[in-house]
């Protein structure tokens, strides 16, 4: 089961507990503590794929009474980072560089977001992560990707 990954390993041990997911949701938000302001909750979480949900809800919408893009922009860079954590070698890090984001559609209802990369992803340079955001009925809302750097670590 372990797979010699923190985050994954961490994630695996919370969804044996009670609630584990919205403990491990919980957790890995306060690593930017405006992540939480979504209350997501990651919902699947594995090397190049990371899905977590958010629930439409006063503190999310807008004007118009929809889910405000930058609530979406925030949960796309949450799933970004968590599979980012989950899938870089140890000897590599990243950093996010920038995000291209089409908003396509109202969302009207709760959001679920997808972030998928490949193997190829973790090499040094600029590298992509696609970002895609549904509503309940299925219909992508927004979608893109994030730019990250990735590097290797410096010699202790």
């Amino acid at each position: 089961m372990a797979n010699g990954n923190y985050l994954i390993n961490l994630y695996e041990r919370c969804l044996k507990l009670p609630f584990g997911r919205k403990i491990f949701s919980a957790m890995f938000a306060r690593k930017a503590p405006y992540f939480a302001t979504i209350k997501p909750l990651i919902t699947e979480l594995e090397p190049n794929f990371c899905q977590l949900t958010f629930k439409k809800c006063k503190a999310v919408q807008n004007h118009i009474g929809t889910v405000h893009a930058i609530a979406v922009c925030n949960g796309m860079e949450m799933a970004m980072g968590a599979l980012a954590e989950a899938s870089i070698p140890k000897h590599l890090r990243w950093i996010p560089k920038g995000m291209n984001v089409q908003y396509l559609a109202k969302t009207n209802s709760d959001v679920t977001i997808e972030a998928k990369a490949s193997d190829q992803t973790w090499q040094v340079g600029e590298q992509p992560i696609t970002v895609e955001a549904k509503r309940d009925d299925g219909t992508v809302v927004a979608a893109g990707e994030i730019i990250i750097y990735v590097s290797e670590k410096p010699k202790k």
